[in-house]
């Protein structure tokens, strides 16, 4: 286990530089090529609950899909560090947002908790099987679990840059596939 963990960081550590390296403007155009992508693709009736995330550092900004997932009737949540753990919290327009650590924002705590069906999914890297590495801390991976063991597995979409892909990532057998993976290249479905 000791071997993949640090084949993780070092696949980990690769691509997130190869993001970072990456021209603004190039990153701006890609996230809009994203939006439109994942509008086209995903279906969801009015009133879904949706996960997004605000971009830290060099990720891929969400916020044009948002607003596009919101406009066909999304009620859009974003993660706030609890702890260990991530809640996921109501996002409405003009809403304050509070600082949560890692250079993120989210509403604050009497903001409405809500459970995801459909998880818009941060990566440092992934591979076309639809598995990814996060940051380390596991956050996600929890959240998937906790959601999927109290009977409400969610739909979970990947979203980051083509540069992101490694050729695979070191998975176990409790590693659950994203449903799909969306760059601005396109989407790939997880196995």
């Amino acid at each position: 286990m000791s071997g993949s963990l640090s084949e993780k960081a070092r696949l980990r550590a690769e691509a997130l530089a190869r993001r970072d390296a990456m021209d603004g403007a190039a990153r701006i155009e890609a996230g809009f090529a994203v939006a439109e992508t994942v509008a086209a693709d995903l279906a969801f009736e009015p009133g879904t609950v949706v996960s997004g995330f605000l971009p830290i550092r060099s990720e891929i900004d969400l916020r044009p899909l948002m607003a596009i997932l919101a406009d066909r009737g999304a009620r859009l949540c974003v993660p706030a560090i609890v702890g260990e753990d991530l809640e996921f919290r109501e996002l409405r327009r003009g809403a304050a947002l509070e600082p949560q650590g890692f250079g993120t924002y989210a509403p604050g705590a009497d903001a409405p908790v809500l459970d995801p069906a459909i998880m818009l999914v941060p990566f440092a890297a992934f591979d076309r099987r639809g598995h990814r590495i996060g940051y380390g801390r596991g956050y996600y991976d929890r959240a998937i679990a906790r959601l999927a063991s109290a009977g409400r597995p969610p739909r979970t979409l990947g979203l980051g840059f083509a540069v992101q892909e490694v050729p695979r990532v070191p998975d176990e057998p409790h590693d659950a596939a994203l449903d799909l993976i969306a760059t601005e290249c396109g989407i790939h479905r997880g196995s």
